[in-house]
C-alpha cells in the first residue's frame, strides 16, 4: 500500500550528488506521519483520542541512490502488531518501482497526557486491521535483518 508520495527536495541532496542518508530517515518519518493521518490520528484525531505514535525503533537498508527532484513513493506493508505497537516495513521506491531503501519499525502508541504506552482506540485499531499484514513466513527478504559483521 503506498502511503505516501513525494519528490527528492534540492535540500536533500548532498556533496555526493545524491539524497544524503539522513534524508531517507525524513522520509521514512513522514510516511509514519501519513500512516497516522490514515489510521486517524492526524492532529485532530491525537485531540479526539488523546493518543500518538511514538517511534521505539527503526532499522534502515539503503538499496540506491536517489537524485534531486526524483519522484519517491513510500510502500507500508504491517509485519505484526497488538493493542499498543505496529512492526512496520516501509519501501522507498522510485517511479519505476525500483527499491531505494526500507525502513523496518516498531511504533508504539502513547497516551498524549500521560506520557506512557497506551492501546490504539478501537476506530483506530479497525482501520489499522485492515492494512495489509504480511504473514509470517512471506515477510519482505529485506525484514528482520540484524546488523553484524558477517564471519
Amino acid at each position: 500500500m503506498v502511503i505516501l508520495e513525494s519528490r527528492v527536495a534540492p535540500e536533500w541532496v548532498d556533496y555526493n550528488g545524491h539524497m544524503n542518508d539522513a534524508e531517507y530517515a525524513r522520509v521514512f518519518s513522514l510516511g509514519v506521519e501519513a500512516l497516522m493521518d490514515h489510521i486517524g490520528l492526524d492532529a485532530a484525531g491525537r485531540q479526539r483520542h488523546g493518543v500518538t505514535i511514538y517511534t521505539l525503533e527503526t532499522h534502515l537498508c539503503y538499496r540506491r541512490e536517489a537524485h534531486e527532484r526524483q519522484p519517491l513513493r513510500v510502500a507500508l506493508t504491517l509485519l505484526d502488531r497488538d493493542a499498543k505497537r505496529l512492526h512496520a516495513f516501509f519501501e522507498l521506491l522510485d517511479e519505476e518501482g525500483n527499491l531505494l531503501a526500507t525502513s523496518e519499525q516498531m511504533l508504539m502508541g502513547i497516551s498524549s497526557e500521560a506520557g506512557r504506552p497506551a492501546p490504539f482506540p478501537e476506530t483506530v485499531a479497525t482501520i489499522i486491521a485492515a492494512l495489509p499484514h504480511a504473514a509470517p513466513d512471506a515477510w519482505p527478504e529485506l525484514a528482520g535483518r540484524t546488523i553484524g559483521i558477517r564471519r
